[in-house]
């Protein structure tokens, strides 16, 4: 039990494999001389599945961390900016039905909570357009900051749309050769335990057996460390999240001056929704859909009528089918193994929140990386609590944005509504923001996945009713609710006025670069 923890085995690649490894080899290199070693090894003919496309801000955050030059990222890896997610037909499914999760918080959002205000008022103006700057810059296709913005510096809060594969090979180039993280290509074939169940090495085809003090499982669906091997359960929630199928294509741009959205387009379908993520070079156009609900013909096709206004020859895209088994292993980090990734679980790419449990899983383990094997059972504890919150958070949020609906087209949609399907945690919540806005004090931890903001954003965004307090606003705060709703007004047309195109800035950015910090 007091073994030192020295040597971490990642088996498998990808976007979760090495994102860890960057993770946790530069926070290591930074507050460590030497005496460790980070082993990633990755099968040489396993596909980048490569759902994700889509980012929070805090990749801006791991980045930096890895020392990584955004300027670099941007080239490398297809990227454009993102802003957030406008939802599309998920409350009526009328043409003029749309709301936006936008990025950036409402104006003063840490001392005043201008949503009872804004539900005070008679205003056509929608929940984020009259908060928030971002949804202007949206709508006009607008960045979130200048070519004379330093690298990973905002005018607007942004995030990105990516190459997940482009991504793989950029991070796994800036890990071996920067971060002195040791690469092995190779087929895992066999896990060998200790006596106590502790994962002692794995065996592979062409390098024998690699031994670690611990291991991080990145297999993927498969979880072969944390699933197979550990024997950990899954825990479906398909009872919740109905949908199981998804459709990916690759879209051309008409030509090299195509506008590019500055945030993701998420468009409600008859048992699902098409995601529509602009990248540098092309568009990321996908159907996630409930099997049970319409067959995968009918899915086709409709993914299909989505893209042919914008390219005609839409029958010669080559479409890739992809099943979601959406929920979480029953816990994350088990003796000596850890899951990261799809190995750990999968809901389905609404709000990109695959990509972000890589991250903040990566810096947890980074952050609380055990000395020994006493106190990895007290860290792994840890983990566990604050991953199955995290887990519940998100599926509770997802499931918001179905619930909602108003829309009767579709059994789907109707059995969305159904309070059976519905957590009681979720339950809790609308009940209790039934009489008030959600505000900080209605969650448990201070930095949540999804913030109050999230919350106030996709309610009044799809038309959720709060009764205002029958003890009224004082005077003193509905003035300043006046003054933050003329400000963010203000701010607005001043950035439509100001800020470059989502393309523009990318081609200045290819030319030019941006300022390091």
């Amino acid at each position: 039990m007091n073994q030192l923890i020295k040597n971490i085995v990642i088996v498998g690649g990808g976007t979760a494999g090495w994102l860890t490894a960057g993770t946790i080899a530069a926070k290591l290199k930074k507050d460590k001389k030497s005496g460790f070693t980070i082993t990633l090894i990755e099968s040489p003919d396993v596909p980048i599945i490569g759902v994700g496309e889509g980012t929070w801000p805090t990749m801006r955050r791991t980045l930096l961390n890895m020392s990584i030059r955004e300027t670099d990222f941007i080239k490398e890896c297809n990227v454009s900016f993102k802003q957030g997610a406008k939802f599309a037909k998920w409350v009526t499914g009328n043409e003029d039905d749309f709301y936006y999760h936008p990025l950036v918080l409402p104006q003063d959002f840490d001392h005043t909570n201008l949503a009872e205000h804004w539900l005070s008022r008679d205003t056509d103006v929608s929940f984020s357009e009259a908060v928030c700057t971002q949804e202007y810059l949206c709508e006009h296709g607008l960045a979130p900051k200048k070519i004379a913005t330093a690298e990973y510096a905002s005018i607007a809060n942004y995030a990105y749309h990516l190459d997940a594969g482009a991504f793989s090979q950029f991070i796994q180039k800036h890990c071996v050769s920067t971060l002195n993280v040791n690469h092995v290509l190779d087929h895992v074939v066999k896990i060998n335990n200790k006596e106590n169940g502790d994962i002692e090495s794995v065996s592979t085809k062409e390098n024998g057996d690699l031994s670690g003090d611990l291991f991080i499982d990145c297999t993927g669906f498969k979880s072969l460390l944390l699933g197979e091997n550990q024997q950990v359960p899954f825990r479906s929630c398909q009872d919740v999240l109905f949908v199981d199928k998804a459709l990916a294509v690759h879209v051309p741009y008409d030509n090299e001056s195509s506008p590019i959205a500055s945030h993701t387009i998420s468009t409600a379908q008859s048992a699902g929704w098409i995601w529509d993520i602009g990248l540098s070079t092309r568009r990321g156009v996908g159907h996630v859909y409930a099997s049970k609900y319409i067959d995968v013909d009918t899915a086709k096709q409709q993914l299909k009528d989505y893209i042919r206004p914008s390219f005609d020859d839409v029958d010669s895209l080559s479409i890739r089918e992809i099943d979601i088994k959406a929920g979480h292993r029953e816990i994350f980090w088990k003796r000596n193994c850890v899951a990261v990734g799809l190995s750990a679980g999968f809901l389905e790419p609404l709000e990109a929140s695959a990509i972000l449990l890589v991250e903040i899983s990566a810096e947890m383990i980074s952050e609380q990386m055990p000395a020994n094997r006493a106190s990895m059972d007290i860290v792994a504890k840890r983990f566990n609590k604050t991953f199955l919150y995290r887990w519940a958070c998100i599926i509770d949020f997802l499931k918001l944005h179905y619930m909602l609906n108003k829309r009767d087209d579709n059994q789907f949609w109707i059995d969305h509504r159904d309070p059976a399907t519905i957590p009681d945690s979720l339950k809790e919540l609308l009940t209790l923001w039934k009489n008030k806005t959600p505000w900080h004090e209605d969650f448990e931890y201070a930095k949540e996945v999804f913030p109050a903001a999230s919350y106030q954003y996709v309610l009044y965004g799809m038309g959720f009713e709060t009764e205002l307090s029958h003890l009224g606003i004082s005077d003193k705060s509905a003035d300043r609710a006046i003054k933050l709703f003329k400000k963010n007004a203000e701010e607005s047309k001043k950035l439509v006025s100001s800020m470059p195109t989502n393309r523009e800035l990318l081609n200045k950015i290819y030319q030019y670069g941006l300022q390091p910090i």
